[in-house]
């Protein structure tokens, strides 16, 4: 009798653990922290793209020094932010990640422009090189910020609809955060359109 009732207390066990949940939250979870290594991967091979196109660009622009300056501490901050497991539950930490690349976005942009300057700097073969592969790694961290975008959304429908929501709870999963626009409201607003001169 006794280990009858056993064997029907962990079949009940496993059936309510499998029906409440508590599975798919580990592999969405997993799935999450997966899309995030492959984003915070995209972002390190910028960053080490960095000091060759800054070097290429000092040889013809070295009176540009504030710009590579900026490229080269918004780069600093950049690597030296501590990229944890936890940042993904951190909406704080998360921002402050986002925040610190896209400072380094910013800085790369005013760098790319500068280049515009120096046409011999634009027809050197390792400059277009290194322009080259950071188009295609910006490309790649977009694609990884979309698929880590989808994936902490799919985490956190389960987090929030019901009866997943009780399992979340009790387990103590709360919903991720996930890339934002840094200029919401700036981009929200229609432009305004003048016909007149």
């Amino acid at each position: 009798m006794k280990k009858w009732s056993l064997w029907l207390a962990c079949a009940a066990a496993a059936l309510f653990l499998s029906g409440c949940g508590y599975n798919d939250f580990q592999a969405k979870d997993e799935a999450t922290k997966a899309a995030w290594s492959e984003v915070v991967n995209q972002y390190q091979r910028r960053a080490d793209l960095i000091p060759n196109l800054v070097n290429t660009v000092k040889g013809y622009a070295s009176h540009e020094k504030d710009t590579l300056e900026a490229v080269t501490k918004a780069r600093a901050q950049a690597t030296s932010f501590q990229i944890t497991p936890e940042v993904l539950n951190n909406p704080e930490a998360f921002a402050k990640f986002q925040q610190v690349q896209g400072q380094l976005s910013s800085a790369l942009s005013r760098l790319m422009a500068v280049s515009e300057n120096y046409p011999q700097l634009k027809a050197d073969t390792s400059f277009r090189d290194l322009q080259s592969q950071l188009e295609g790694t910006e490309n790649r961290i977009t694609v990884a910020r979309q698929r880590y975008i989808a994936s902490v959304q799919e985490y956190n429908v389960l987090a929030r609809s019901f009866p997943s929501n009780l399992t979340a709870k009790v387990f103590g999963y709360q919903p991720k955060p996930s890339f934002t626009v840094e200029n919401e409201k700036a981009i929200s607003t229609a432009p305004a359109v003048s016909f007149d001169k």
